[in-house]
């Protein structure tokens, strides 16, 4: 498993939006300045947080994007899941996949799954509040 730039970039703008969290709606070209990321980038990425209802959009003067929600109820897993799909270490474990039909006989199957419990718990544990702390290295989230 390899987490994409946009999966990347979603988090470092959701971790933006934890910050810069007054109440109100941020600019986006406020927030690709301090990320030193694609406006035009961005926009998609925001539309997919927005369809998914993490974030709320406004229009026009005064409008740009906010969270919906406490940074404490956002988990880094789900932003990754917007953007990555899932985040399932094998296609037979992915959402959706059909039966494999020598999951009977697989003699992985249950490493993947072991795996790919590891992979979601770790990531549904770390929150957007946890990495937004100031003073953050990278490293300082509970686990």
């Amino acid at each position: 498993m390899k987490i994409s730039t946009r999966g990347r970039y979603a988090l470092r703008v959701m971790i933006d939006l934890a910050e810069n969290n007054t109440g109100g709606y941020i600019p986006l070209k406020d927030v690709a300045s301090r990320q030193d990321i694609s406006q035009k980038y961005l926009e998609g990425i925001m539309t997919d947080m927005s369809k998914a209802g993490m974030i709320e959009a406004l229009h026009g003067k005064g409008g740009g994007y906010r969270l919906n929600r406490e940074p404490s109820d956002y988990t880094v897993g789900e932003i990754l899941r917007v953007t990555e799909g899932d985040l399932a270490p094998v296609a037979c474990l992915a959402e959706n996949a059909p039966l494999c039909e020598r999951r009977e006989s697989c003699r992985t199957l249950g490493m993947w799954k072991e795996f790919s419990a590891m992979i979601n718990g770790f990531f549904d544990r770390i929150t957007l509040a946890d990495l937004a702390k100031d003073g953050n290295d990278g490293g300082n989230y509970v686990i």
